[in-house]
């Protein structure tokens, strides 16, 4: 069953290295209603870098 919640949507987060590289995930809006910047790992670049959601 797919599951529409829009209390949790499925947010892409680009590698802001400039590789093109993005995680996908789920975030809570009410607890992050702006856009949201997670530091994580990039095999691309080979180093942390801050990843932003996208829409």
């Amino acid at each position: 069953m797919a599951r529409s919640n829009e209390v949790r949507p499925v947010i892409k987060l680009r590698s802001t290295a400039g590789t093109g590289y993005t995680y996908v995930t789920r975030k809570n809006r009410r607890n992050d209603p702006d856009r949201l910047v997670l530091r994580k790992y990039d095999p691309m670049a080979r180093r942390h870098v801050d990843f932003r959601e996208e829409r």
